[in-house]
């Protein structure tokens, strides 16, 4: 493996932590080794060859930082069958961000410069909420996660009672749902889902890396949700007249004003939807009939 990747084990789990803070596009991969067999979880960027002789490789969700290092794996490949097709096909990944065609071109020219993937891995399988990849007396069971993608998942690794929650990263930057399948709803029961799972440990892909206990654990986690709410505030404070998308993606919700990336815009758009779609089924916001929204 790269040498820049830091071996952590916690039982069962290996975690290959990214020594480079695990901050986009790097990331932490998970190892769980039984006596039957070995599954890796997300091979990032910082892995370079297979490094366990993986019987099988999950992948949370299909976005490029995710299956960076899949190309360096024989075994079987999986993912939930929301995003299965996503990983199948880098084409089918790139429109589920919903990009204009500039911005899908520089976004997949970057891709490319970082990640050199191939065209997509069109033997993944799919798998559902509640799979288990029996590896002897070692268990990791598929725990379905949607609203940063519709078919992001966790992994639970038992009796380790390692749960790895993916890209419910615990950052103050917040969640991500900017893509065409995402969903704040989704998001925060998926938020809900995780709180109410015990387990010793809780690994995220990026930057945290592992949460040693619950308590720790859902105290971060409440800073993160309280993002997603912080957002909507800010959302209402700013339709104190009537707004178009257009200007809510440009008072930017998610990113800091400087930040100038291909992906930023559409990021900006599809959040702006999310949340006006979600306030105006809660009567806090009404869309006036001419492409512009103000809150009631």
């Amino acid at each position: 493996m790269a040498e820049t990747v830091r071996e952590d084990r916690f039982g069962a789990v290996t975690v290959l932590a990214s020594m480079h803070g695990g901050a986009f596009p790097y990331g932490n991969t998970v190892v769980v080794t039984g006596p039957d067999g070995h599954l890796v979880v997300d091979p990032s960027l910082e892995i370079d060859h297979d490094p366990v002789g993986a019987d099988a490789v999950m992948i949370s969700h299909a976005h490029e930082d995710h299956i960076a290092g899949l190309q360096y794996f024989d075994g079987a490949v999986y993912a939930h069958d929301a995003d299965v097709e996503d990983v199948r096909s880098l084409e089918v990944l790139l429109e589920g961000y919903g990009l204009t065609a500039d911005e899908r071109a520089a976004v997949a020219a970057d891709i490319g410069d970082t990640f050199r993937l191939p065209p997509g891995f069109p033997d993944a399988g799919a798998v559902g909420d509640g799979h288990v990849f029996d590896l002897g007396d070692v268990t990791a069971t598929v725990v379905h996660l949607p609203g940063h993608t519709a078919g992001h998942c966790g992994v639970l690794v038992e009796p380790t009672g390692f749960l790895y929650v993916a890209d419910i990263d615990l950052t103050s930057f917040g969640p991500m749902y900017g893509d065409v399948g995402s969903s704040v709803d989704d998001y925060l029961a998926s938020i809900a889902r995780v709180r109410g799972i015990d387990a010793r440990w809780y690994g995220t892909f990026h930057q945290k890396g592992v949460i040693d206990g619950a308590q720790d654990f859902r105290r971060r986690l409440a800073d993160f949700e309280g993002v997603i709410h912080r957002r909507e505030d800010r959302l209402l404070e700013f339709l104190d007249r009537p707004r178009t998308i257009a200007e809510i993606a440009a008072h930017r919700l998610v990113y800091r004003p400087h930040v100038e990336l291909p992906f930023v815009d559409a990021v900006e758009r599809r959040t702006a939807q999310l949340h006006l779609d979600r306030l105006i089924r809660h009567r806090q916001v009404a869309d006036t009939g001419s492409r512009t929204f103000v809150r009631l």
